[in-house]
């Protein structure tokens, strides 16, 4: 487990669809001190998608072995019989790489770190300008059934009630605005 004195940790949050991984990868662009925090799943493999690279993917049971264990810092169900959570050696991993992991993770995952950790977490949720263009952002992206993006949206309306409990909050109507502002948000906290 990280020391929890020492530790600073960037939680990124937001319905699906908002544009939290185009933030968080633009950061770590631009950020040095970042590093992706890779988050373990339980949910099948999706496309191209790379074990150790996207997610490290992790059997319903060891998943939730894992949990039992403690080698978890924090984890939820975030769809039915999808698990998703944080490896503590992924934490220690980029840690030991001298750098501060930047998650992006499901909005009861950042609350539960930030209730656990308080300062040494920064939560930012990331707000989509309205429910018709996260509508719009989910069926342009072709992944998604139209049922999938019904549940998404059901869940995205949950999410949004919840954004006053962040640190936070950055709109991601114009990108190139939003990262500015979250690339502000995120200078100051590793400053503090």
């Amino acid at each position: 487990m990280p020391s929890e004195n020492t530790l600073k940790l960037l939680c990124f949050s937001a319905p699906s669809g908002a544009g939290k991984t185009s933030l968080v990868r633009a950061l770590i662009e631009r950020i040095p001190e970042l590093s992706f925090s890779i988050s373990a799943t339980s949910r099948p493999r999706r496309g191209t998608e790379q074990e150790g690279v996207d997610y490290y993917f992790l059997s319903p049971e060891d998943f939730r072995q894992r949990a039992a264990q403690g080698l978890l810092l924090e984890w939820e169900e975030v769809y039915p019989g999808a698990l998703y959570g944080t490896l503590v050696s992924e934490i220690e991993r980029l840690r030991s790489l001298g750098k501060i992991p930047i998650l992006d993770m499901d909005v009861y995952g950042a609350l539960g770190l930030k209730k656990r950790f308080e300062t040494q977490v920064l939560t930012v949720f990331v707000m989509p300008p309205s429910l018709d263009v996260l509508r719009q952002r989910l069926q342009l992206r072709g992944t998604d059934s139209p049922e999938r993006i019904e549940e998404r949206l059901a869940k995205a309306k949950e999410e949004l009630r919840l954004s006053e409990e962040f640190d936070r909050i950055v709109l991601n109507d114009e990108f190139a605005m939003a990262l500015e502002q979250a690339e502000a948000i995120v200078r100051r906290f590793i400053e503090e």
